[in-house]
């Protein structure tokens, strides 16, 4: 298929230079998503929302202050101007952003945006060493970080061939560093990049844990895809509406569902460094939040904390993403709150959510239908098409899609025009999809296939188990064997006993032979920033060094 790129502002044309080649790319469904050839999201959000009247709304709010859209765009104006004229950004340079969740990193982000940089947004865990990797990929010369975490960034740009600019700027509400000086002589107005709606604007690297990293290519019109689709169809986002949540800005779900979807409706953002579910608790609180995005576990802990007293009856919308939510997270909620979660699944690749639940349909256990302008099949091994009910890979085509940064693995996510995400569905004969397990996550033992969600579903309803991971162990008879990691409550016994009573109760709440035949009781389970379970170590942790 051929694709036709618009206009384009970048004098670097690294990244349009670096896309696939057009015949690996994915079908683009493009109908009902029109934006003008020239747009710049970082406009759009702000100063654009200015126009419209949302001035004296508050946009943002974090480190102890409120910033209406109006102080947003004066603030991303003067910080664009000291990139352009101080420190030589060109459009379509790529500027590395480092920092936790804070208003200050929204403001980076959008100011380099207005400046017609690609912006890569990175999170606070990763080393030199990580850091070098990204840069080196995606051969970044200039970099903006919190004060608070040069050490890391300084020793990646001390031996970089690319790095050649690295600016501090204040995380906290001091606006007391490098970048901050420099941007109090600027004037609030800036002419911005008149980029186009196909140049790109973000450059996502996968949270995938091992080999090189992959850099996902997102236009600036992908940017505003996810909001007019997904964030308006299914959230319903109005101007009232105030945002909270765990995931790091540096991933495409965090930016979407904490700075991109707020501020394209008016809305506000709360922002969180620690993001822990007692500082989100004590957040929906005191801001009264409607709208939250964070991972099922998290959940859990808001469950207590309200069988505890915390008043959480703000929240509208509970986003569950990141990992599979289980039916007893769900069926508990609802219980409590009389209110529905919505599961969801979306990718780096695709940028956010593309399947999901929604209001007055959803249901426990089940991922829901395509966002609109979503196409979604169910493959076999041979990529021909599943029947219904029956657990095949996902296939999905829609508005955004899979570009990777020069990578041999645009061939492996692109299929015939379809993406390929790596997760195992099936479909109802409502056309309800649900989420059976990442491709790596189904565990074949003694020829059965066995998805690890549904047996950690099955473990979730009992009520000793806090949390668990299962996944596939090696076993001479069988091959593999289910293997569950199970976190108990403080009062739960840890003996053979317990081992015996959890096992009894997976055979009765689904297939027998699905139980687990091993169960190893843990203090905590290992997880990314995000709250995804990291299997993978769980897998690792017996193998010898």
């Amino acid at each position: 298929m051929t694709h036709t790129l618009g206009p384009s502002a970048h004098t670097d044309t690294f990244t349009r230079d670096n896309l696939p080649p057009m015949d690996q790319w994915p079908v683009f469904l493009l109908d009902g998503f029109d934006y003008p050839e020239r747009l710049n999201v970082g406009v759009e959000l702000t100063d654009s929302m200015v126009e419209k009247g949302f001035g004296d709304h508050t946009a943002l709010i974090g480190n102890g202050r409120r910033r209406t859209y109006k102080e947003l765009a004066d603030w991303t104006n003067r910080l664009a101007h000291v990139l352009v004229d101080d420190l030589g950004v060109k459009p379509g340079n790529r500027v590395l952003i480092r920092s936790a969740n804070n208003p200050a990193m929204v403001a980076c982000w959008l100011a380099a945006t207005k400046a017609g940089a690609v912006v890569v947004n990175t999170m606070p865990m990763l080393r030199a060493g990580e850091l070098s990797a990204i840069v080196d990929k995606a051969e970044i010369s200039h970099a903006l970080c919190d004060t608070r975490l040069m050490e890391e960034l300084a020793s990646c740009a001390k031996d970089s061939a690319f790095l050649k600019s690295v600016t501090a700027f204040d995380g906290t509400m001091n606006h007391d560093a490098e970048l901050d000086h420099m941007a109090l002589e600027k004037p609030v107005k800036f002419d911005a990049v008149n980029t186009g709606r196909d140049d790109v604007a973000l450059l996502g690297f996968t949270s995938g844990t091992t080999g090189k990293p992959k850099a996902t290519m997102h236009f600036h019109r992908d940017l505003l895809i996810i909001a007019d689709g997904y964030a308006k169809e299914v959230l319903n986002v109005t101007p009232d509406d105030v945002f909270i949540g765990s995931p790091p800005l540096a991933f495409t779900f965090g930016l979407g569902g904490l700075a991109i979807f707020p501020l394209r409706f008016g809305a506000a953002a709360t922002l969180l460094e620690n993001a822990s579910p007692p500082n989100m608790i004590e957040i929906i609180q005191k801001y009264k939040a409607t709208v939250c995005f964070t991972a099922p576990t998290a959940y859990r802990a808001m469950l207590l904390a309200m069988e505890e007293g915390a008043d959480l009856s703000s929240l509208r919308a509970a986003v569950s993403a990141g990992e599979s939510l289980p039916a007893p997270v769900y069926d508990d909620w609802i219980n409590y709150t009389g209110k529905e979660m919505l599961d969801g699944i979306g990718a780096t690749e695709m940028l956010h959510i593309f399947i999901s639940n929604r209001f007055g349909k959803s249901q426990p256990g089940c991922t829901g239908k395509p966002v609109t302008g979503y196409q979604v099949k169910i493959l076999d091994k041979n990529g021909d098409e599943q029947a219904v009910g029956t657990v095949g890979r996902l296939a999905v085509r829609g508005p955004t899609g899979c570009r990777y940064l020069n990578d041999d693995r645009q061939k492996d996510y692109v299929q015939d025009g379809w993406n390929i995400t790596g997760d195992s569905f099936w479909q109802d004969e409502m056309g309800y999809l649900h989420f059976a397990a990442r491709n790596d996550d189904m565990i074949v033992s003694s020829g059965y296939n066995i998805a690890g969600p549904e047996v950690e579903s099955a473990l979730l309803s009992h009520p000793d188990v806090v949390e668990c991971a299962v996944i596939g162990a090696p076993d001479e008879a069988r091959g593999t064997i289910v293997q569950a990691h199970v976190v108990l409550t403080e009062a739960a016994a840890r003996d053979d006993a317990q081992i015996a009573a959890l096992q009894a109760h997976v055979k009765k709440t689904i297939a027998p032979y699905k139980y687990p035949r091993s169960v190893v009781f843990v203090d905590a389970l290992p997880k990314t920033e995000t709250g995804k379970i990291q299997r993978f170590r769980l897998r690792n942790a017996d193998k010898p060094a």
